[in-house]
C-alpha cells in the first residue's frame, strides 16, 4: 500500500478504545470479555488504514469486506459478550422494549437488513463517505446495528422476545443469507461502475473499477453464505444431537419478569385513563 497515503484515525482509535474499557468495567466474566476483544480487535482493523482507507475511497470489494466484517463477525461477538442482565437493563425502558418486540422477528429483521444495509452501500451513501469522515462514521454505526439486528433472531437473546427453536434459528440463518445479499446482484451483472467517488483502483489494486465492483458482488454472497450456513448447521446438528422439537421454544425467568413487568405498565395506563375519565 505503498501509494495509499497513511491516515491514522485517532477519533476512530479513541472511541474504540473507550467502548472497550467501558465493557470491561460492566462485564467481568472472562470468556464475554475475550469475546469483545476479538470484536473490538476485527473492528479496529477494519476502519483504520489501510481497509479503512480503501473502503472509503478506492474499492468497493473492500467496503463489501469491511461490512461483512462488522456484521457478520463484530456485531455476532459483541452481541454475545453481554451478560443477560445487562441486556435486562438496557431493553427496560418502555420505547426500547416496544421496539425489541417487533424486531427480533425473523420476517420483520430480514426487511430492515435488506433495505438498511442495502442503503449503506447505495453509491450516495458510498459517494458521501468518500467526502465526509462523518458520514463515513454514521454509515459504520448503521452498519453495526444492522448486523446486531441481523442476529438477533438467530440468538434469541432479548428478554420478553420470541425465541425460535434451535432448527427454527438454523432455518431463518439460511434464509436470511440469501434474501439480505440481493443487492449484489447489481454489481455483479452492472455494466458500468456505480460508484463515481471511488478511484486508482487499477493503481492500488491491479484492477478495474468494473471487475473490483463485481468482486464485491461476489464476495458479498460467498462472505455472507459462508458464515451464515455454518451457523445454520451448527444449530441444525445442535438440533438433532439434544432431540429438540422444532416447535419449542425456550423460557427464561428474565423473560417472565419482562412479562410481567409489561402488564404493570398496561395497568398503570388503564388507571390514569380511568382517572382522566
Amino acid at each position: 500500500m505503498s501509494n495509499l497515503p497513511f491516515h491514522l484515525h485517532p477519533v476512530a482509535i479513541v472511541v474504540l478504545a473507550a467502548l472497550f474499557f467501558l465493557h470491561r468495567v460492566l462485564v467481568a466474566d472472562v470468556v464475554l470479555r475475550r469475546r469483545a476483544l476479538y470484536a473490538f480487535i476485527a473492528l479496529l482493523a477494519v476502519v483504520v488504514w489501510p481497509v479503512g482507507d480503501l473502503a472509503a475511497n478506492v474499492s468497493v470489494s473492500v467496503a463489501t469486506v469491511q461490512r461483512l466484517v462488522i456484521m457478520l463477525f463484530c456485531a455476532p461477538f459483541l452481541l454475545r459478550s453481554l451478560p443477560i442482565h445487562l441486556l435486562v437493563r438496557f431493553t427496560r425502558p418502555t420505547i426500547i422494549d416496544a421496539v425489541s418486540r417487533v424486531i427480533v422477528q425473523p420476517v420483520i429483521a430480514v426487511v430492515f437488513v435488506m433495505i438498511v444495509g442495502s442503503l449503506t452501500l447505495a453509491p450516495f451513501s458510498v459517494d458521501g463517505g468518500a467526502h465526509s469522515s462523518v458520514v463515513r462514521g454514521l454509515i459504520l454505526l448503521v452498519t453495526m446495528i444492522v448486523g446486531v439486528v441481523l442476529w438477533l433472531p438467530a440468538f434469541g437473546l432479548l428478554p420478553g422476545t420470541r425465541h425460535l427453536s434451535l432448527a427454527g434459528r438454523g432455518g431463518y440463518l439460511f434464509a436470511s443469507s440469501i434474501l439480505v445479499t440481493t443487492f449484489s446482484f447489481a454489481w455483479i451483472f452492472s455494466k458500468h461502475s456505480l460508484y463515481s467517488a471511488l478511484h486508482h483502483q487499477h493503481q492500488l489494486l491491479g484492477v478495474s473499477p468494473l471487475l473490483d465492483q463485481q468482486i464485491a458482488g461476489f464476495i458479498a454472497k460467498l462472505g455472507a453464505f459462508g458464515v451464515m450456513w455454518a451457523m445454520g448447521f451448527r444449530y441444525f446438528f445442535k438440533s438433532d444431537e439434544e432431540g429438540v422439537p422444532n416447535e419449542e421454544t425456550p423460557l427464561h425467568w428474565a423473560d417472565v419478569e419482562r412479562e410481567l413487568l409489561r402488564v404493570d405498565r398496561k395497568r398503570a395506563r388503564e388507571l390514569r385513563r380511568h382517572g382522566r375519565t
